[in-house]
């Protein structure tokens, strides 16, 4: 791989809606590069990116691929991403690995929902863009329609760079509205010599010098159009579009000739990292620069096992040598180096800045991770969007069981979108995906690679406990049963604790008459106070004390949520020099905290969630009027671009649990929502008897 120069290594990836025809397209390029006898398909199950069985299986990519080729002397490098919002994570981590983003649009079906998204992440990621519109020779095309639709959403900066001879069957070639032809051809769509005049608009506003030339009258080079095509990409005044049919060849030699000649190499965008003083270092795309790499993406194969997927941002990395990770702050020793072509992969010696290479079986390396050849730089990591859809999730069987754990941590190695997490409140396990179909793919994924089966249900909600108001009381715990008994009282004061307390202020004598010490949990916001005086409770059992109201607190009163927001003050207590002991007094405190919380006006508390809902602007009313419903508060709404709104609201999670698929009715496909826990805060009274009474059913026996 590194007989390549790094200005001849064109990164590319394909991405868009789904069935939008990007696998085809990859496969079709890979095959006019010289690669293979035919064309591989994605209907027959001979797709060269098409890995996993579940892709060969549903005829649509689950997991990002990679293939290679030689056109025009460049190297170029094509990932092909799924094309559905559930699997996004996949084409993000593509985008990183990149420099030139092409979003495939489908003529028939024109922008869809992943389309807008696809198109933020790659400008997100600061790479260049460009726009494939692919099956024009599908019936019923609109293409000037289309190209308006396209200009009103991204921008005027999107500008053909050459359009179709015929549409549909009659779709037989483009004609290039760089270098218009003197003779052309009957039937073009559009007139190539009036949108010239946008395409060189575009790319002399990059380039100071060029619009000064340009607007003069004088004539551009081909050389110097050529160079300011790329410098308009990368500035993003220029997107250009290529017009093809994947199914039929159509312009795809063409949009191959537009990748090597006017694609991005490595050094056509502006890398950085941080160093040991945090500030921020221009990379350079260079094989003698200092060695900077990072992990973008994670396969599991069952026969390579754990594959890690570097893109080499500056200098070079070889076989066999030693690297710094930053994750762990230490060196690593790299085995061999693979390039990738689908699912095969190559042995090669030397990897170089633009170069993306695969290193297996090394289980400390993680995505994101950052690789050096010393430390003290560290690239800033990939940011996937938070996982909103839970499911609680259990073996079916003791065998899988024992498997479970394992098979799920490969998910989460592979998936950025995926995760999963035990719920210290409700037991739980619950796993977290972007969608219902995504975590159905993971569950088949389990079934079919890992042998396991899961049985899943909705997650329960973690709600919280706590006191509106103070009372206090106590309880004698005593037992004998012949031999020595079991003797222990407290006297407790339970009361609110208010939020964003200072303790080292909060708990001091002046407010808490003889307090001794005090133990403040940040996290649940609540405090044990010893006020004991003349040693009514020896010492030695205040611990035991404030363990039983830690297990009290952990089950619950109400409902059998974690109690936060209290303080509980120890003040008084009896023992007995014989009777007494460790577990006497733990009884007491948990069955005291029991009795005096239930006196002192306890409620429940609600976790809320910020949530942001990204909708078309004839639906706001439909949503705002749902969110309503949901005893949600809408809180702002902002204008996005293409006609949407963006709705802020604190919404409970109980009512947020399904909101994914009635979002999706309600916006046909089109809304997209985020969420993040805002705060907890009291149930409603008809809300809390209700989680009571379902809770009661039980019961709670101790005494």
């Amino acid at each position: 791989m590194s007989k390549h120069q790094v200005a001849d290594l064109r990164n590319v990836a394909l991405v868009g809606h789904g069935a939008v025809g990007k696998t085809t397209l990859a496969d079709l390029m890979l095959f006019k590069g010289g690669v293979g006898s035919r064309a591989g398909s994605v209907d027959d199950g001979t797709s060269v990116l098409d890995v996993d069985d579940e892709e060969k299986e549903s005829k649509h990519s689950v997991s990002s691929g990679m293939v290679h080729f030689e056109h025009a002397g460049k190297r170029i490098n094509v990932f092909d991403t799924p094309g559905y919002p559930d699997f996004i994570g996949q084409a993000i981590g593509a985008l990183q690995a990149v420099e030139t983003a092409l979003i495939v649009i489908s003529a028939t079906a024109g922008i869809q929902v992943n389309t807008r998204r696809v198109f933020s992440e790659a400008g997100k990621a600061g790479i260049g863009r460009g726009i494939v519109i692919n099956k024009l020779d599908a019936d019923n095309i609109k293409f000037e329609e289309l190209i308006s639709g396209i200009q009103e959403l991204f921008g005027n900066q999107c500008v053909p760079l050459n359009v179709p001879v015929g549409l549909g069957g009659d779709f037989s070639g483009v004609v290039s509205t760089l270098t218009v032809p003197g003779d052309v051809p009957a039937g073009v769509v559009m007139d190539p010599a009036e949108l010239n005049q946008q395409v060189m608009d575009a790319i002399v506003e990059s380039d100071e010098e060029l619009m000064e030339r340009f607007l003069e009258g004088e004539e551009l080079s081909p050389e110097e159009v050529g160079s300011g095509l790329s410098k308009a990409i990368a500035a993003g005044t220029l997107i250009p579009i290529f017009c093809v049919s994947a199914k039929t060849a159509v312009g795809v030699p063409e949009l191959l000739d537009a990748i090597a000649a006017s694609a991005l190499p490595p050094s056509g965008i502006t890398r950085t990292a941080k160093n040991a003083d945090g500030e921020e270092v221009e990379l350079q795309a260079a094989a003698d620069a200092p060695l900077v790499a990072q992990v973008f993406k994670t396969r599991i194969d069952p026969f390579v096992s754990k594959m890690s997927y570097l893109k080499i941002l500056s200098g070079t990395l070889k076989k066999d040598s030693s690297i710094h990770s930053a994750a762990l702050d230490k060196s690593l020793k790299i085995g061999q180096l693979l390039d990738v072509q689908g699912g095969q992969q190559e042995p090669i010696d030397t990897a170089s800045a633009g170069d993306i290479v695969v290193v297996v079986k090394m289980d400390d390396l993680h995505v994101s991770d950052t690789l050096t050849d010393k430390a003290g730089l560290t690239v800033a990591p990939i940011q996937f969007p938070t996982p909103m859809i839970g499911l609680a999730a259990e073996p079916k069987s003791r065998a899988d069981q024992q498997k479970i754990s394992g098979a799920l941590q490969k998910v989460v190695e592979e998936d950025q979108t995926f995760q999963i997490r035990r719920d210290s409140q409700t037991k739980e396990l619950v796993i977290q995906g972007m969608s219902e179909l995504h975590l159905q793919i993971v569950l088949e994924r389990l079934h079919k690679r890992d042998k396991v089966e899961v049985v899943t249900h909705q997650p329960k909600i973690p709600y919280r406990e706590t006191v509106t108001g103070e009372a206090e009381g106590s309880y004698r715990h005593k037992k004998q049963s012949g031999g020595s008994g079991q003797f222990g009282e407290v006297h407790f004061r339970i009361s609110a604790c208010p939020h964003d307390v200072d303790p080292e202020e909060y708990f001091v004598k002046t407010r808490f008459l003889n307090m001794r010490e005090y133990h403040y949990n940040p996290e649940l916001n609540s405090a044990f106070l010893d006020r004991i005086t003349g040693g009514s409770i020896p010492n030695q059992f205040i611990p035991a004390v404030e363990k039983g109201i830690k297990e009290r607190m952990e089950k619950g009163v109400l409902a059998g949520y974690q109690v936060q927001d209290v303080v509980v003050e120890l003040f008084f207590g009896k023992d007995h020099p014989v009777d007494s002991n460790e577990t006497a007094f733990k009884t007491a405190g948990s069955v005291c905290f029991r009795n005096v919380f239930e006196q002192a006006k306890p409620v429940l508390l609600e976790p809320i969630v910020q949530a942001e809902i990204t909708i078309p602007d004839d639906k706001l009313g439909d949503i705002t009027s749902d969110l309503n419903g949901r005893r949600g508060r809408v809180e702002g709404m902002d204008s996005a671009p293409g006609g949407y709104q963006v709705i802020s609201a604190k919404v409970p999670l109980a009512e947020m649990m399904t909101y994914a698929r009635t979002l999706s009715s309600m916006t046909g496909g089109q809304g997209s929502f985020t969420m993040e826990l805002s705060h907890y805060d009291v149930v409603p009274p008809n809300e809390q008897s209700k989680i009571v009474a379902a809770a009661a059913k039980g019961g709670d026996e101790e005494d």
